[in-house]
C-alpha cells in the first residue's frame, strides 16, 4: 500500500466521537516540561500550570511530561518550589494520564554521576511521588550507566523508555560513527534491557525527514518495542521529520501546544492533528478542545514569561545548528555567558572552536550535561588559550569525563587532551574503564548527617544531596530559617501588566507626567531673539508674564582675588566624635588578588585563612553554568583575606581572595 494510500482521508468529521482510526499516532505532551525549558528557561511555576492540567487530562495524550531536565535544578534554585511537590500537585488535577519524566541516567537530575545508592532512592521517591514513565537517556550512549536505575524503574513495576541520543558527524546521517547501524545496534542493547518504549532523542533538532523515515523504518524493523521520535523544532525541520516518521510507522510524537512551541522548544500539536484528521494515523483528539486550552496558556499564563524570550531574533528557526549541533538552550546560556564576560564578540571563535572540542573530548553527543561540558571548554578555550598553549583552563568535568566518569565515548579522546586533564588529577593520572559508577563512594548517609535537624524526610534529603549548596539554601527557605529573596518569589499577571505599562510610558516619556497649563495670549510686549546654536539659527518670542519688565543697572565692581565673604552664623551645634576607622578593604591589603574569570557561583574555598599556598595550587572552585573551575593561585604565599561565602555570586573581575 502506498503512502498516500495509508493517509487517504475517510472523514472530515472535526467532532472527537469521529471514527477511530485504524493505527493511531499517540502524542506525548511536552508543554510542562521541556516546552518552558526550552523557550523560559524552565521558570513555569506550578501555579501557572494548574489552570490548564484538568483540561489536558481530558485530550487523549498518550502521556504528560511534567517533570525532570533542568526543572528540579531550576525549581529549587530560582523559584523557591519543591520539586516533589509538582508531581503530587499535579498528580491531583491530571490522574488520569500517565506522568512522563527526563532521567538522565546515573547523572538522575544533576550534571554529574551519583553514586548507586543515591540514584536507587531517587527513582523509587519519584515513582511513589507520582511518576509512571522514565525517560531514560545517557549523554554518551553508555548503557551500562542505565544499570542501576533501570533495575529501581522494573522494581517499581514503572515504564522504562530507553533513549538513543541522536548525533552526526557529517551534514547527513552517515559516516563512520553515527550511521543507521550504530542506531540499530543502540536499539538492541535498549531492548535487552527491557526497554518497554524506544525513544529517538533529537535534542537539537538535527533528524532530517528523510533520515527520520530510514531511521524508525530500521528501528521498528529491528525491535519490537514502540518507537518514539523526539525531536526539537530548532532547525525548523522537525514537522517534516514527523511526518515522514508517521509513514515509516513511528508510534509515538513529542509535541507541545502552539502557545509553547517552535523556536528552540517542539512543533505544535495542532497542525499535527489537523494533518492526521481522518486518516489510518487520526489521533482522536478534539480540535476545539486544544483551542480552548491554548486561549487560557496564551492570555493568562503566557504573559508573566514573555520577557524570558530571546526577542532578538526574528526568525524562528535556527539553521547554524546544524553546524554546531548544539542544542537551544545550551547555545542561549553561552551567549548569555559571554556577554557576561564582554566577550559576545567572540561567538564567532566559540563556534568555530566547539566542534573542535567535541572532537577531541571523543565525538561526543551534545545534550545535558556534555553539551555543557563542551560548549563551557570551548568559552574557556576561546577566552584563556594562547598562541603557545590550548586547554588553559580545564573545567572538573572535562577532567571527570576524560578520566572515564561519565562513561566511554565514541571514539578515543585525544591523547594529548586527556594527559593534560589528568595531570594531577585527585583520582588517579590512569582513565578508568568499568561502569563509571562503581568507582564512587556511598553518598546517602553522609548526606543525611549533613542535614540533620533540617531536611524533615527523604525527599528533603535527596535534595540535598543532588544540591548541597543550593539545595541546603532551599531548605532554609522552605522551613523558614531564611527569607528568600524577592528575586524568586511569584509574581502575579497583574504585577507584570503593571510592570509592561511602566515600561511602555518610559519608552513613550510618560513616566513622569507633567501638568498641563493653559497657553496664555500674546500681548504687545512680547520681544524677538534671534538664538544660534551651533550652525543652526532659532527666532524665539519672550514674553513677561506680569507685563514690561523692570530692568535695573548697578555698576560692576572691583573684586579683589584675596577678599572672602564670611558665611552667615550658625546656631552652635555639638561637633559629632570623629568616626572610627573603617575596617581594612581589600584594597588596603598587600598581596596578589586572585579575581574571578568569569561570572559564576562559589562552590568551595580550598583554603582556609592564614593557610600557605605554592603558585598553581588550587584555591577556589567556581561554578559557571553548572560546570567547576578550579582557580589556581597566581602567586606562593599566605592567604590574607577570603572575601566571598560558599554560594555566593560573583561577577568577572571580583576578588575572591588575598595572597601574601
Amino acid at each position: 500500500m502506498s503512502t498516500h494510500d495509508q493517509l487517504k482521508r475517510t472523514t472530515m468529521d472535526y467532532s472527537p466521537d469521529r471514527p477511530k482510526a485504524e493505527n493511531p499516532l499517540n502524542i506525548m505532551d511536552l508543554t510542562l516540561r521541556d516546552g518552558h525549558q526550552s523557550l523560559f528557561a524552565t521558570r513555569g511555576r506550578t501555579e501557572d500550570m494548574i489552570p490548564v492540567a484538568e483540561m489536558m487530562d481530558e485530550v487523549g495524550f498518550w502521556a504528560l511530561e511534567t517533570w525532570g531536565g533542568a526543572t528540579f535544578d531550576t525549581m529549587h534554585r530560582f523559584l523557591n518550589e519543591d520539586p516533589w511537590e509538582r508531581i503530587r500537585t499535579l498528580k491531583r488535577y491530571a490522574p488520569k494520564t500517565p506522568f512522563s519524566m527526563l532521567l538522565r541516567a546515573q547523572n538522575l537530575v544533576g550534571y554529574r554521576n551519583y553514586a548507586d545508592d543515591l540514584a536507587l532512592a531517587f527513582v523509587e521517591r519519584a515513582a511513589e511521588n507520582g511518576m509512571d514513565i522514565f525517560r531514560t537517556f545517557d549523554a554518551l550512549n553508555d548503557y551500562r550507566n542505565f544499570e542501576t536505575v533501570v533495575s529501581m524503574i522494573k522494581k517499581c513495576d514503572k515504564h522504562f523508555q530507553g533513549c538513543i541520543c541522536y548525533t552526526m558527524t557529517e551534514p547527513r546521517l552517515g559516516g563512520d560513527v553515527y550511521n543507521i547501524d550504530y542506531y540499530i545496534n543502540k536499539a538492541k542493547d535498549l531492548e535487552a534491557m527491557g526497554a518497554d518504549s524506544i525513544c529517538i532523542k533529537d535534542m537539537a533538532g538535527l533528524i532530517a525527514p528523510l533520515d527520520a523515515y530510514d531511521v524508525v523504518k530500521a528501528l521498528k524493523e529491528t525491535v519490537k518495542a514502540p518507537i518514539h521520535l523526539h525531536s526539537h523544532f530548532t532547525s525548523g525541520m522537525s514537522p517534516m521529520s514527523h511526518l515522514k516518521a508517521i509513514e515509516a510507522g513511528v508510534d509515538i510524537i513529542d509535541t507541545c501546544m502552539s502557545p509553547y512551541a517552535y523556536r528552540t522548544s517542539h512543533a505544535a500539536v495542532e497542525p499535527l492533528v489537523m494533518t492526521l484528521l481522518g486518516t489510518n494515523r487520526d489521533t482522536g483528539f478534539d480540535i476545539r478542545q486544544l483551542a480552548q486550552i491554548n486561549e487560557i496558556l496564551e492570555k493568562k499564563v503566557l504573559p508573566k514569561y514573555k520577557h524570558l524570550l530571546d526577542d532578538s531574533k526574528v526568525s524562528i528557526i535556527d539553521i547554524s545548528v546544524l553546524l554546531h549541533q548544539t542544542p537551544g538552550g545550551m547555545l542561549s546560556n553561552l551567549v548569555n555567558q559571554l556577554r557576561e564576560m564582554d566577550a559576545l564578540h567572540k561567538i564567532d571563535e566559540v563556534y568555530k572552536e566547539l566542534p573542535r572540542v567535541r572532537k577531541e573530548l571523543g565525538q561526543i553527543p551534545l545534550v545535558t550535561p556534555t553539551s555543557q561540558i563542551v560548549g563551557i571548554q570551548t568559552v574557556n578555550n576561546v577566552l584563556f588559550d594562547d598562541q603557545y598553549e590550548r586547554y588553559k583552563m580545564i573545567t572538573d568535568q572535562v577532567k571527570d569525563l576524560c578520566y572515564g566518569l561519565y562513561g566511554k565515548t565514541a571514539v578515543p579522546i585525544d591523547p594529548e587532551v586527556q594527559k593534560k586533564a589528568l595531570k594531577g588529577y585527585s583520582r588517579g593520572e590512569e582513565p578508568v574503564t568499568c561502569r563509571p559508577a562503581e568507582v564512587l563512594e556511598p553518598e546517602l548517609e553522609n548526606a543525611r548527617k549533613d542535614i540533620e535537624g533540617l531536611a524533615e524526610d527523604l525527599d528533603d534529603v535527596i535534595t540535598y544531596a543532588l544540591y548541597p549548596i543550593t539545595g541546603k539554601r532551599f531548605l532554609k527557605w522552605k522551613y523558614g530559617q531564611e527569607d528568600p529573596p524577592l528575586e524568586v518569589k511569584a509574581r502575579t499577571l497583574e504585577e507584570i501588566k503593571a510592570e509592561e505599562e511602566l515600561v511602555k510610558m518610559a519608552k513613550l516619556g510618560l513616566l513622569v507626567k507633567k501638568p498641563e497649563k493653559e497657553v496664555p495670549a500674546k500681548d504687545a510686549h512680547i520681544r524677538k531673539f534671534d538664538v544660534f546654536v551651533d550652525d543652526r539659527y532659532f527666532e524665539v518670542e519672550v514674553q513677561e508674564p506680569e507685563g514690561m519688565p523692570m530692568v535695573s543697572y548697578m555698576p560692576q565692581m572691583p573684586f579683589a582675588a584675596s577678599s572672602r565673604v564670611a558665611p552667615p552664623a550658625r546656631p552652635s551645634t555639638p561637633v559629632p566624635a570623629a568616626p572610627a576607622p573603617a575596617a581594612p578593604t581589600v584594597e588596603d591589603i598587600e598581596g596578589t588578588s586572585l579575581t574571578a574569570p568569569m561570572p559564576g557561583m562559589i562552590v568551595k574555598y580550598l583554603k582556609a585563612m592564614g593557610e600557605s599556598v605554592e603558585k598553581g595550587d588550587n584555591v577556589v572552585i567556581l561554578e559557571a553554568m553548572k560546570m567547576e573551575n578550579a582557580l589556581p593561585a597566581p602567586e606562593g604565599g599566605k592567604i590574607k583575606s577570603i572575601n566571598f561565602s560558599i554560594g555566593d555570586s560573583v561577577a568577572k573581575g571580583d576578588v575572591l581572595c588575598v595572597i601574601g
